[in-house]
């Protein structure tokens, strides 16, 4: 699975080698580095490592996009810091100036643990935490994102305002904005901000809901990598955006609601990227939700191969999975391929809308070990509504017989078992349920580990009680801003600590199915989804 934009498990620190900042431009392409003299200075900030962020497809766009205009300089920030808040840790990139010499300053948030890391960055920054504290004298500071487009509520407070939906619609007119108005008064400012689609300004908001914008035609907005290095993840790799949305619809996922509708980059866009791309890497990483989706897809593959393309692609659908599509995966160079079954049961795979059998998962599998591949990721979903031991037990089985699958090939072909526990988001039809309690979620895990490793197959798991955490920030609203601000240290006592402190009823939010006539802390959000279908498509899975 490629990059931030599709990855389940994250983690709030990595370890890897410390590189000093001149280090890391000078093994840089593509850096875009301007003169500050009568131009807009913005920073583009990613609320974690340099390692993490430059893997990031949405942080490398905003970076470009902001960049293409001539009176705009953009940097990038990112989160060095190792736990204390230290000034050192949020200077731009490109410049070496703190985040308070910024006009404007743009958070890209992705998940909601990186929420600490925002709060660590003002701090550290010098900039007043609360948007209520700050005037004329310190930068506009916003925020967009996956994130915040579903629910912006629990950041809200420290923003000046928010973006809801994708870049490329809303910039053109907000930078033209802030660029005439950065110098007026900033009440001024920020309420000619409110009047704009897609801007939801807290201190300004008129009560009528802020629609998600989207760009039509993804032809006029190229995503691909920007500044290409070897310090991060895919630092082998170019990354090309193929697609974006996905039509499926999984009860539990949020892509089909905050980036739909789908649409697909044309044949001869993608070539063109392709051919750009290979002047700077030998292999190209597709992303997107679903990219054999792509109308295309296999005359894609083909093409990019006969020019010598080596090929990585993120995961790919159970059902459809043509046998060329794998053929020519293969041909690219591919060593490994992600599937995503999510549930062992066929109750539990019908309860989330996954729409796959056990049959279609065991054809996929053989699928794969047919192609030569050398290596199959199964992603799987812990907690789901209505679960027991025995759908756990049904991973178990299911699992075993991919195994025996992959088993009979020569060579051997590695099975790993990603799993996650379950986490209700804001804008999908599960938006109203609980996630398990953190002592289900590890008894569960605890079956799946007795049980898989003795079969040879390798398991990775996210820990429930982070990802406890997560659902209470997905779930959260403007009360969880003064739990964030009160985090003396990121650790799982520090934000016990700060919950106790600030009283918080954590149960609510994660473990309490709220009825459907409740008003949700995100409802000022318009997703633009149909009104009833949310909550049809809940009543259609449990029923």
């Amino acid at each position: 699975m490629l990059g931030d934009d599709l990855g389940r498990a994250r983690r709030l620190r990595i370890s890897h080698r410390p590189v000093s900042p001149a280090q890391r431009l000078a093994r840089e392409q593509g850096t875009v580095i301007k003169d500050w003299g009568g131009r807009l200075p913005v920073a583009v900030v990613y609320p974690n490592t340099y390692y993490i962020g430059m893997s990031n497809l949405g942080i490398q766009t905003l970076y470009s996009l902001l960049n293409s205009y001539g009176n705009v300089v953009a940097e990038r920030v990112f989160w060095e810091g190792d736990g204390k808040p230290r000034p050192l840790a949020t200077l731009s990139l490109e410049s070496r100036r703190p985040l308070a010499d910024f006009a404007l300053v743009v958070f890209s948030i992705s998940y909601e643990l990186d929420y600490f890391n925002v709060v660590r960055i003002l701090r550290a920054s010098g900039i007043p935490l609360y948007a209520s504290e700050r005037d004329e004298r310190h930068p506009l500071v916003m925020a967009g994102g996956a994130c915040i487009t579903a629910n912006p509520m629990p950041l809200a407070p420290f923003f000046d305002l928010t973006c809801i939906g994708e870049a490329e619609p809303i910039m053109p007119a907000l930078l033209s904005l802030v660029a005439d108005g950065i110098s007026d008064r900033r009440d001024k400012l920020l309420e000619a901000l409110a009047r704009l689609p897609g801007v939801y300004v807290p201190r300004y908001y008129s009560g009528t809901r802020v629609a998600r914008q989207w760009a039509e035609n993804l032809d006029d907005f190229p995503v691909t990598s920007v500044v290409l290095t070897r310090d991060t993840e895919f630092g082998d790799l170019y990354l090309i955006e193929v697609e974006r949305g996905c039509n499926w619809s999984c009860r539990f996922c949020l892509v089909s609601s905050a980036f739909c509708p789908m649409r697909y980059r044309s044949l001869d866009g993608l070539m063109a990227q392709a051919e750009l791309g290979l002047r700077y890497r030998r292999r190209l990483g597709l992303i997107g939700p679903v990219v054999a989706d792509h109308p295309q897809i296999e005359e894609l593959l083909v093409r990019l191969r006969q020019m010598g393309a080596g090929l990585a692609i993120s995961s790919l659908r159970v059902s459809p999975l043509p046998q060329q599509l794998l053929r020519e995966l293969a041909g690219g160079g591919v060593k490994t391929i992600t599937l995503a079954p999510e549930a062992g049961s066929q109750r539990l795979r019908r309860l989330i809308g996954k729409g796959i059998s056990e049959d279609d998962i065991l054809e996929a599998v053989a699928k794969v070990a047919q192609a030569g591949i050398k290596q199959l990721k199964l992603y799987f979903m812990i907690g789901l509504p209505s679960e027991t031991d025995d759908d756990i037990e049904a991973i178990i089985r299911l699992a075993t017989k991919c195994k025996q699958i992959l088993d009979k090939w020569p060579g051997g072909i590695r099975l790993s078992l990603n799993i996650a526990p379950f986490v209700p988001k804001a804008g999908t039809p599960f938006q109203w349920l609980p996630m398990a309690d953190v002592t289900t979620l590890n008894g569960r895990l605890s079956l799946l580990k007795k049980a898989l490793p003795a079969r040879g197959i390798r398991l990775r798991s996210e820990s429930p009680a982070w990802s406890q955490v997560q659902g209470v920030l997905a779930r959260g609203d403007v009360t969880l801003a003064k739990v964030l601000a009160a985090i003396d240290e990121v650790t799982l006592a520090g934000w016990r600590r700060a919950v106790a402190r600030c009283r918080l009823d954590t149960d609510f939010y994660a473990h309490k199915r709220w009825p459907l006539e409740k008003k949700l802390p995100w409802s000022i959000i318009d997703l633009g989804i149909k009104p009833g279908r949310l909550e049809a498509e809940l009543k259609k899975a449990l029923a």
